[in-house]
């Protein structure tokens, strides 16, 4: 389902309230229109995953190694 990423993109999506939905237009073409409660979980997942990724990156920069 999900395919490979070989880009990674440093700037947010654009994203609006209109009509009772949520407009997200992002980078890589990304166009979607989205309900209040698909909007609200998307986000969660986003802010979980970017926490985890963050966490990740700090990790990296750690020496691991026996002092």
């Amino acid at each position: 389902m999900r395919k490979k990423k070989t880009e990674t993109y440093a700037k947010a999506s654009e994203v609006i309230a209109e009509d009772g939905r949520v407009l997200v237009d992002g980078p890589d073409s990304v166009d979607v229109a989205l309900t209040p409660d698909a909007a609200i979980e998307s986000g969660e997942r986003l802010i979980e995953e970017g926490l985890r990724a963050t966490g990740q990156q700090r990790e990296k920069k750690i020496d691991h190694r026996p002092k």
